[in-house]
């Protein structure tokens, strides 16, 4: 990966990861993070970086005043010099490295706490490239009323598709990649190869070979509850959830 191409991974991994929020894309190159009727982050997607607007209202400006010594020089100069409106101060920061990330990050949590609730671990069952067996529409160990609930946020996701496959998961006698006539999955495929018994072992975890859930940001709609059940079973360990 490219430092940006590990820019654009970890947005989304800390923005679905951290908070339950649903997308609304503009349908050419902005995205927004939105709790109802309140955008909590926006993003203008560039070739070569993320431009992330931020508004402080007073309550947030108080927050930041409070430990404004933690942020760079170029931080505070930019929130000093940064017009203020009747609903706040709008910072657009743009965002190319991980380290400009990082600093991002803090001023979205002084904008919100995190709010998502982590999955149930108690029969969690794991894929050996991470994913969520027992939250996947594929899993024959599911109920059939909750993979009719799966389905809707996968298609709203992926599109229209077919989701009958049905697989018992990694190392069982019915896993769907050892059935007689199926081929590995790419991630079993990689892991023969490099005779790892889990895709975390490996130094490249996570890659685009061991996990299949939408990982982009993109100017689309998809619902906080889109991110739940459609793509965070389906990318390395939730997100941390």
């Amino acid at each position: 990966m490219t430092e940006f191409e590990r820019v654009k991974y970890e947005t989304v991994k800390f923005m679905r990861g951290k908070y339950k929020l649903d997308e609304v894309g503009n349908g050419k190159d902005q995205v927004k993070f939105k709790q109802g009727a309140k955008t909590i982050v926006t993003i203008d997607i560039r070739e070569d970086k993320y431009t992330f607007l931020i508004i402080f209202g007073r309550a947030e400006r108080e927050k930041f005043e409070a430990i404004r010594e933690e942020f760079s020089q170029y931080i505070k100069d930019h929130y000093d010099n940064t017009k203020t409106y009747h609903d706040g101060k709008w910072m657009f920061i743009d965002v190319a490295t991980l380290a400009e990330l990082e600093v991002i990050k803090k001023l979205i949590l002084i904008k919100k706490n995190p709010n998502r609730k982590p999955f149930p671990k108690g029969n969690a069952l794991y894929g050996k490239c991470g994913h969520r067996c027992d939250l996947c529409v594929h899993y024959t160990g599911i109920t059939e009323e909750f993979r009719e609930m799966l389905i809707p946020h996968l298609n709203a996701v992926y599109g229209g598709s077919v989701w009958d496959m049905r697989c018992t998961g990694c190392d069982t006698p019915n896993c769907h990649c050892c059935c007689d006539g199926n081929e590995l999955c790419e991630s079993l495929k990689c892991l023969l190869t490099k005779q790892f018994s889990a895709c975390s072992d490996c130094i490249n975890y996570p890659c685009e070979k061991a996990t299949v859930g939408y990982r982009s940001l993109e100017p689309r709609n998809i619902s906080a509850d889109d991110v739940t059940w459609a793509i965070l079973p389906y990318v390395p360990f939730q997100y941390g959830n």
